[in-house]
């Protein structure tokens, strides 16, 4: 059901069970799948994709220009999976030409109050961003991940696959995979084990993780550490994402423990 005061582009193409609220507006080139309910005085803009069984509360804003002064008009896009919750006042800014034109949001994913995503990120599944999460540029965040209320995550920034940031963390190195940061400025405080034992690793594979952690951050050498694990711990199929998210891109910063010398 469309309300009569939605302002719905007639070149917009809305699925026939979409749900649009009082006073939204849906623009030229957005595309909206089936089982999806747009709440009331929501703005979706701009060429912005979204998949089904979505729900978007009032005054979320999506598809408006990013908030990047380098943006000259180029194309860009938004594309949205399926499942996710976008809850009151969330904003998702389109790519810009730096970063490839393209924002992108996976499935299954909740995003609370107040919530920034900014251009060019790329955020997986079955993530969380609690109230107020604030989401720089170019950012990746991996599935399962948890991201606290009132975090500010710096551009360019990586948080790993079920990993836990802790709430008001400004964080401006990478959180490697499995891990749990906080802190004024994201230090690595142990590994994030209630996430794990939600998704069921077992408790081999946990004690493997917590072994690897504490060769690899006993000292602040950790990437040269690596070299020191064994190769059972090494080939643990956890391990190997931890090594390879470290591993990728010698240039970011890691966050790291702080007591370590």
């Amino acid at each position: 059901m469309i309300h009569k005061t939605a302002i719905i582009s007639e070149t917009s193409e809305i699925a026939d069970n979409v749900e649009i609220g009082p006073y939204s507006i849906i623009g030229p080139k957005v595309k909206i799948a089936g089982n999806t309910k747009i709440h009331s005085h929501v703005s979706i803009i701009g060429d912005t994709s979204i998949g089904t069984g979505n729900e978007i509360f009032p005054f979320a804003s999506i598809g408006t220009p990013p908030q990047d002064l380098k943006y000259k008009g180029e194309k860009n896009s938004i594309i949205i999976g399926n499942n996710n919750k976008l809850r009151e006042y969330v904003n998702i800014n389109p790519g810009t030409e730096q970063g490839g034109g393209i924002t992108k949001i996976g499935n299954n994913n909740l995003f609370m109050v107040y919530c920034h995503v900014a251009h060019d990120c790329n955020v997986s599944n079955n993530i969380v961003l609690a109230n107020s999460v604030q989401v720089g540029g170019h950012v990746i965040i991996q599935d399962n991940a948890i991201i606290g209320g009132s975090c500010a995550i710096h551009q360019y920034s990586r948080i790993g696959e079920s990993s836990m940031v802790g709430g008001m963390t400004g964080v401006l190195s990478d959180v490697i995979p499995f891990g749990l940061s906080l802190g004024n400025r994201n230090n690595l405080v142990g590994l994030n084990l209630i996430g794990l034992r939600r998704s069921k690793v077992s408790n081999e594979n946990i004690k493997l993780i917590q072994q690897a952690y504490n060769i690899i951050f006993k000292t602040e050498n950790f990437r040269s550490n690596i070299n020191n694990l064994d190769l059972e711990i090494k080939n643990n199929q956890f391990v190997k994402k931890i090594i390879n998210f470290i591993t990728a891109d010698k240039k970011r910063p890691i966050s790291i423990p702080a007591n370590i010398k």
